[in-house]
């Protein structure tokens, strides 16, 4: 059974990062761009990471998804502000069987594309990962790494091990989970609260751990994610708060790219990472008010930053 081929939507500091450490283990892939585009066909790929220094002249890079050629992988690794552009990317690469892996953070997405694309096999991978672009085709790789894949669809079991075979032998450390939302759930225990506080309190998640009365609004954060989750029925124990605190204490000083996306005036991934999840665990009868003010404060800084006007906002005590 010989290794997939990828296609990597977004070469980014996600797509950028394993799409390049795919390539340098010698698996075969292929990078659908756009404003990097010319940069990529005519200088190629460069990673700077603690697992290696990769240095790739020559990549298969495409503007168009129409010139992409059939993959068995689609690894999409845009922001979710960019979803909205998925049903017209993905159709000219999906075909019966193909495998969509949404690594993209937040709720939702996957019923989403496999509604969408009813013939694909869809899946999520969540990356715990510190990285960022700081140029085109430069990726630079500040901490952590690791992806934990888990199915949407059913019968995903064998292509999951293959994926996870083929990551690992780049050497990408990667899990499989046995269960899509707990795992979704578990990371925005991180997410929510770190992504979302960098960006109200223009900290780095150092400035945050080290500040009595910012990680003390930090953790009760995580403590309500966790209720979230628990109420939308996912096995997340409470000593995971203690885990997320002690993983980013151990983390290198880094601005989320929420953080940067607000510094560069883009779009923050508000839907995804805080509306969705409020609107299940609504469903579920659970109340996040911490989390709710959160994003309403976020709502307004986006808006506001962004030129569009101004909204009204909760305190977040």
């Amino acid at each position: 059974m010989g290794y997939y081929r990828y296609a990597i939507i977004g070469a980014g500091a996600v797509g950028g990062l394993y799409g390049g450490m795919l390539q340098r283990a010698g698996r075969d892939v292929h990078f659908l761009v756009r404003t990097d585009y010319d940069h990529l066909r005519q200088h190629g790929l460069r990673v700077a990471s603690p697992w290696a220094a990769v240095a790739l002249p020559t990549v298969h890079a495409y503007r168009h998804a129409e010139d992409l050629p059939a993959c068995d992988v689609v690894c999409v690794c845009l922001k979710t502000t960019q979803n909205h552009l998925l049903p017209e990317l993905l159709a000219p690469v999906v075909r019966p069987g193909t495998i969509i892996v949404l690594m993209q953070n937040g709720l939702g997405a996957e019923e989403e594309v496999a509604a969408a694309f009813p013939a694909a096999k869809v899946a999520g991978g969540l990356c715990y990962l510190c990285s960022t672009k700081r140029a085109p085709g430069d990726i630079h790789h500040l901490d952590y790494g690791d992806i934990t894949f888990a199915a949407y669809s059913d019968g995903m079991d064998r292509p999951l091990e293959r994926i996870l075979t083929d990551f690992l032998s780049a050497g990408i450390p990667c899990k499989i989970a046995p269960h899509l939302a707990t795992a979704r759930w578990k990371k925005l225990v991180w997410n929510i609260p770190y992504s979302g506080l960098c960006v109200t309190l223009n900290a780095e998640t150092n400035e945050i751990q080290a500040d009595p009365a910012k990680r003390q609004l930090a953790t009760a954060l995580i403590r309500e994610v966790i209720t979230g989750g628990r109420a939308c029925g996912c096995d997340i124990d409470e000593t995971f708060a203690d885990w997320i605190l002690e993983f980013t204490d151990k983390m290198k000083p880094y601005s989320p790219s929420m953080k940067l996306d607000y510094l560069a005036k883009r779009p923050l991934e508000i839907e995804y990472l805080y509306r969705r999840p409020l609107a299940a665990a609504q469903k579920a009868g659970c109340a996040l008010p911490r989390i709710a003010a959160l994003a309403d404060e976020l709502t307004r800084l986006d808006v506001q930053n962004r030129g569009t006007g101004i909204l009204p906002v909760r305190n977040l005590q």
